[in-house]
């Protein structure tokens, strides 16, 4: 077999062995350790015949290695069933929510890393200068601030006060809900630049010292073909991992933004689920987010021999 073939059964044995690892841990957590979820939907009053029968209908009555094989196999299926509290399918209100999250998470996420990461390679030329410890210090002071202070402040300044954007709400359609997105992605986009600077300023100046650049500057390049021709090109396997680390969190990482801006994505819809005990969604929404952290891994090593030849599969 090529190496190829043997590197993606590797990767597909790894998945699948985290993918079982996980629906095994939330199948434990939700049926061993919570214990039975019918006294919680019925309120401490509830009688034993009608737990006993609304057991039946959930399926809760069902043998334990039945009940895990179900949820092992909407891992691979996406087959989550109904809601508890809305009886709706869960894919049909995952793949609602997942939409209107991207409008929110996909631009914040494409802005702010495209800022952080040009701002970090042009400052390495500035180090040690006072803008580049004003940038730093700003920053972490940006990051010692709770995200409630951005959320608060944006909502009373920009939205209240200036109006410059509505404070709270959403409406459907690509355009319909730009006004609503505008502020949320500009805090996002705060936050993104606080936390991730100085880890990319760290792997840029890493390069910028490296032989191969005084090199590319004895041969009489221009600076800004240095830096964004050798020296970008050659973080890009840090900059990838940040990448796959923060993908999955477009979907089920910004909560407090949804709540706090009554956005209607998959966020609300997990706080929703547990402030109802909804524990089909819950575990539903626990095994997507580590099928899409396993996906996005798989994607990240592939990824890692095109932009350096030096990796090996």
């Amino acid at each position: 077999m090529t190496p190829l073939v043997l590197y993606f059964l590797r990767r597909l044995f790894y998945a699948l062995s985290v993918i079982v690892g996980a629906t095994l841990l939330v199948f434990c957590i939700f049926n061993v350790v919570v214990g039975d979820p019918t006294a919680v939907l019925l309120g401490k009053y509830a009688t034993p015949q009608a737990m006993a029968s609304l057991s039946h209908q959930l399926g809760l009555d069902r043998p334990w290695y039945i009940q895990y094989w179900e949820l092992l196999k909407s891992a691979f299926t996406f087959n989550f069933g109904h809601s508890w509290s809305t009886k709706q399918a869960i894919l049909r209100t995952f793949q609602t929510g997942s939409l209107v999250s991207l409008t929110v998470t996909l631009p914040s996420f494409l802005i702010g890393n495209g800022l952080v990461i040009w701002v970090a390679l042009w400052m390495t030329q500035y180090r040690g200068t006072i803008w580049d410890r004003l940038l730093v210090t700003s920053c972490i002071i940006m990051t010692s601030i709770s995200v409630l202070v951005y959320i608060l402040v944006g909502q009373v300044f920009l939205g209240c006060r200036l109006r410059l954007f509505p404070i709270m709400g959403y409406k459907n359609g690509l355009f319909n809900c730009v006004p609503y997105i505008i502020l949320p992605t500009i805090i996002l986009v705060l936050l993104h630049f606080g936390y991730s600077y100085r880890f990319y300023r760290t792997i840029m100046l890493d390069e910028v010292y490296q032989d191969y650049v005084r090199t590319a500057r004895a041969k009489g390049l221009e600076e800004k073909m240095v830096l964004f021709k050798h020296v970008f090109k050659n973080v890009m396997v840090p900059i990838i991992t940040t990448f796959v680390k923060d993908l999955p969190t477009l979907l089920f990482g910004y909560v407090v933004i949804e709540n706090f801006f009554g956005i209607p994505g998959l966020g609300n819809v997990v706080i929703d689920a547990i402030s109802c005990c909804d524990f089909p969604t819950i575990k539903a929404a626990t095994i997507m987010a580590a099928v899409l952290s396993v996906l996005c891994n798989v994607v990240g090593d592939l990824l890692y021999t095109l932009v350096d030849p030096r990796i090996k599969l």
